[in-house]
């Protein structure tokens, strides 16, 4: 019995070491789940288009067994698992997983996946590993995190359309004709040539117009706004100051912010 309980501590300090720890092993784990959400994200679209094979619904078995453990990884390392299951990435996880195993019950669910994208985007050591290895990511961070949010929102907005219309509605016959419809309504281009019938599909038309103005808005505010940097102001703590900043604006703080060398 003392044998199985110290195998399973060292399984969880190992587990725990690979999603909070700051070591180069974890920060490539980590990117390779990045990387593994975006391939994920990927295959949904791609195979959304063809006819459905053997040979796809294993891919999609292997998906499914892929997402089943990390989410069982993160529910063994939680201090308190049960309260992972009052976060919205158990569930979309839950979701995927379904879809991936279950693909004609789930299919239009698939697209939840990219929450997870978000999730690790937001992974501190995560964020702390980019802005060390990238320059691009440095001084682009906030216009990449606006566009993230803008995409994973498409893409949350396509999945329901295309769950709560393709059975019923002949102009959602696939994923591109969700994504159409969903652009053409953020964008409030409404070229009328597809809609959402009845109750549920107007007030899903609404909510993508409202929430998607108010995105669009956003990443225009990001984009044209002047450039900031992220250097904690050693006094009060200001994380984001004008580039060129000699005095922190919020306390008067001399600031040392280092540059790259840039003419």
């Amino acid at each position: 019995m003392s044998t199985a309980a110290s195998s399973f501590g060292r399984l969880r300090s190992a587990l725990r070491s690979l999603y909070e720890g700051t070591s180069s092993r974890a920060h490539r784990f980590r990117y390779g789940l990045l990387a593994f959400d975006i391939v994920t994200v990927a295959f949904i679209v791609v195979t959304s288009f063809l006819p459905r094979m053997p040979v796809l619904e294993g891919i999609d078995l292997l998906f499914g067994l892929g997402v089943a453990a990390d989410l069982a990884a993160r529910i063994l390392i939680a201090p308190r698992p049960w309260r992972e299951f009052g976060r919205l990435s158990t569930w979309t996880d839950l979701i995927a997983i379904l879809s991936f195993l279950a693909p004609v019950v789930g299919e239009g669910a698939g697209f939840l996946r990219i929450l997870r994208t978000l999730r690790l985007f937001q992974n501190y050591h995560l964020q702390e590993r980019l802005r060390r290895d990238s320059s691009f990511f440095r001084a682009n961070e906030e216009v990449i995190e606006a566009g993230i949010n803008l995409g994973v929102f498409i893409f949350v907005m396509t999945s329901l359309v295309y769950a709560t219309q393709h059975w019923s509605n002949p102009s959602i016959a696939n994923y591109v004709d969700a994504l159409y419809f969903t652009v053409t309504s953020l964008t409030t281009t409404g070229y009328g040539d597809v809609t959402l019938p009845g109750t549920v599909g107007r007030l899903l038309s609404v909510v993508i117009m409202l929430c998607g103005v108010t995105l669009f808005l956003r990443l225009a505010q990001v984009l044209f706004r002047p450039h900031r940097v992220r250097f904690p102001c050693p006094a009060c703590g200001l994380q984001r100051h004008e580039a060129d900043a000699v005095h922190c604006k919020a306390c008067g703080h001399i600031l040392n912010i280092p540059d790259e060398g840039g003419d």
